[in-house]
């Protein structure tokens, strides 16, 4: 039975502890890093590093032309329909989203700036890594 479900990265570690034990006991001793290396040789990956990374990387989203979407552009709540959409590297999307209802960009009462399309890179958690002066994404899409 082959199994494509890689452990946690816990699960990983104590694999890595257990070799090390072992191989201790039976007069070859060898660093915590060989140990990982080790495992990660035997999950066919090239390094401890990249089985890391393939841990922790969350599955990509699929995102279609003409998929409705919602969420909050600048904290305003927003639904729409999105236009375009283009892999940005493994883990991120450029996309095109076209506001059913514009939004203002403008915190100011003094005037206004309507947003009726955005261009926007999110990865897998549907947030932009660029983020408003107070820490919030600039884009943040509902992910139900």
């Amino acid at each position: 039975m082959t199994q494509t479900t890689l452990p946690s990265r816990d699960v990983l570690k104590g694999h890595a502890r257990n070799l090390r034990q072992t191989l201790s006991h039976a007069g070859t001793p060898i660093s915590h890093s060989t140990a990982l290396e080790h495992v990660a040789h035997q999950w066919g990956y090239r390094d401890w590093n990249t089985l890391s990374d393939a841990i922790a990387a969350p599955t990509p989203r699929v995102w279609s032309l003409g998929q409705r979407v919602s969420g909050h552009y600048l904290g305003h709540a927003f639904t729409g329909t999105i236009r375009s959409a283009r892999r940005h590297g493994p883990n991120h999307v450029e996309l095109g989203i076209d506001f059913d209802t514009p939004v203002d960009v403008v915190a100011s009462t003094r005037f206004s700036a309507l947003r009726k399309r955005v261009s926007c890179t999110v990865g897998a958690t549907g947030r932009t890594v660029e983020k408003t002066s107070d820490g919030q994404p600039h884009v943040a899409l509902d992910l139900t």
